[in-house]
């Protein structure tokens, strides 16, 4: 007794990879498990450090956030989990786009601006923890915080 089991019903068929090629969809599934389980640590530890130590959310401000971003550990836990998350949820979104469009063309497009937004994101975002002065040089003693040596 035999049993045949049909063909997944696809949006799209894709042709078959050759052996030996590299499985893009198997590596794009682990990442999403190990870079989840990294982001609860890294957001957990986000919360606990801005939420509950010192005085809680009352210590929140422009100089609690100017000390952070000046503390070389802070500025990498930052970008590991501006990264992370933002190539997490690009793989997510490129997942649910190979799910649900049926054209090459459209697909095409929505991964390409997936892209697009994650890489300007990631650009961006790093540009700023690694560039940010809370007390640029030069600038004048009235536009400056009060925690500021020039102020």
């Amino acid at each position: 007794m035999s049993t045949t089991i049909e063909a997944p019903r696809s949006p799209y068929s894709r042709t078959p990879r050759k052996r030996g090629g590299v499985n893009w969809e198997k590596w794009g599934w682990l990442y999403m498990r190990v870079s989840g389980v990294l982001l609860v640590v890294l957001i957990f530890g986000h919360l606990f450090v801005n939420l509950m130590t010192n005085d809680g959310v009352d210590q929140l401000d422009f100089a609690f956030v100017g000390g952070k971003l000046s503390d070389p550990f802070w500025q990498v836990w930052d970008v590991l989990m501006l990264w992370l998350a933002l190539i997490h949820g690009g793989n997510g979104m490129r997942t649910i786009v190979n799910d649900y469009a049926t054209s090459r063309t459209t697909r095409g497009i929505f991964k390409g601006a997936i892209l697009a937004a994650v890489v300007v994101l990631i650009v961006l975002g790093t540009l700023v923890v690694f560039t940010f002065d809370p007390c640029p040089a030069g600038a004048t003693a009235d536009l400056l915080p009060s925690f500021c040596p020039a102020s």
